[in-house]
């Protein structure tokens, strides 16, 4: 008689290898934060598997430690599971995403390290001067080679352009203003290379440390804005934000002008503090009154009632026969 454990087989497949490690990388979610599987393979050759997988990381965590326990979990979760033997487990990071824990605060003294403005890359400038580089020296570099490789004429292009420099000398107008343009060209590259950029962008002091972050001109114009528009009184109010200067005026519909600019200017400095702008720059507050305002009637103050002053009655003294 056959033995039972010999009477039939149980063979797993690769998708339910596949499903059971993505299950067992979500087992790991709560203790890694934002750590996900974005895509996992398997292949099972008998009694042994090969796993891979590709994942999200949290950041900021310990690449190598948090790769180390999540291969070291998959591996003996899906063992266990399917009662394979887990040959090998390879792991993909495909991309760092925020952890949605608190965020820790910053150490003293990292403060100062946050920077004033935001570097622009200059993508558009460097664009432009690479393309007209890398076009005129590769025309150049082609009609050379066909010159001496393939024993063709110059490109009339080529001839040209000697001859005119062969007949135009440094003292000519338009070599002079072709330098000019060159020079004030250069001046234009220097410039962009040593300013920073990027002038509509303020940034802000980070919660947490390396971490770098800015807010948009624009941003801060709505943020400051709503709250000088909810003061009672207030109509329209516009909001210009300069990189040194925020400039708010507002219009007065009804009330008292100088209450209603204390208020004003209370709701925008708080609005301008809450946006924790790395250099704040400077408030200006003026409040216009609309045509149609008209200044609060101030109560009358009347007098108190004075009632007639009490007059002593005259009392005559009468003088018995008996005194003395």
């Amino acid at each position: 008689m056959t033995a039972a454990a010999e009477r039939g087989t149980t063979t797993v497949s690769q998708r339910a290898v596949r499903r059971i490690a993505e299950r067992a990388v979500t087992e790991i979610l709560p203790r890694q934060g934002a750590l996900r599987a974005t895509g996992a393979a398997a292949s099972v050759r008998g009694g042994r598997t090969e796993l891979s997988l590709r994942m999200t990381l949290p950041y900021p965590a310990p690449l190598a430690d948090t790769v180390r326990d999540v291969r070291r979990h998959v591996t003996a979760r899906t063992g266990r599971l399917t009662g394979l033997d887990v040959a090998s487990t390879r792991v993909t990071v495909t991309s760092l995403a925020a952890s949605r824990g608190p965020a820790s605060p910053a150490p003293e003294g990292d403060e100062g390290r946050t920077p004033r403005r935001w570097w622009s890359q200059r993508r558009v400038p460097v664009a432009v001067l690479t393309a007209m580089a890398a076009v005129s020296c590769g025309a150049l570099a082609f009609d050379m080679v066909q010159v001496h490789t393939a024993h063709r004429a110059a490109a009339a292009w080529r001839v040209r352009a000697v001859d005119w420099l062969s007949g135009h000398g440094p003292g000519d107008p338009a070599v002079a203003g072709v330098g000019a343009l060159t020079a004030l060209l250069g001046f234009w590259l220097v410039l962009l290379a040593v300013t920073p950029g990027r002038r509509h962008q303020f940034t802000v002091r980070a919660p947490a440390a390396r971490v770098e972050a800015a807010v948009d001109r624009s941003a801060v114009e709505s943020l400051m804005r709503d709250p000088v528009a909810g003061v009672a009184g207030i109509g329209t109010v516009r909001v210009r934000v300069r990189r040194r200067r925020v400039t708010v005026r507002a219009r007065l519909c009804f009330g008292d002008r100088a209450d209603t600019r204390d208020a004003v200017a209370s709701a925008a400095r708080a609005a301008l503090t809450a946006c924790t702008l790395r250099r704040v720059p400077r408030l200006s507050v003026t409040v216009v009154p609309e045509p149609v305002w008209r200044p609060p009637l101030r109560p009358v103050r009347k007098a108190p009632h004075d009632p007639a002053p009490h007059r002593p009655v005259p009392v005559s003294a009468r003088t018995s026969e008996g005194d003395t």
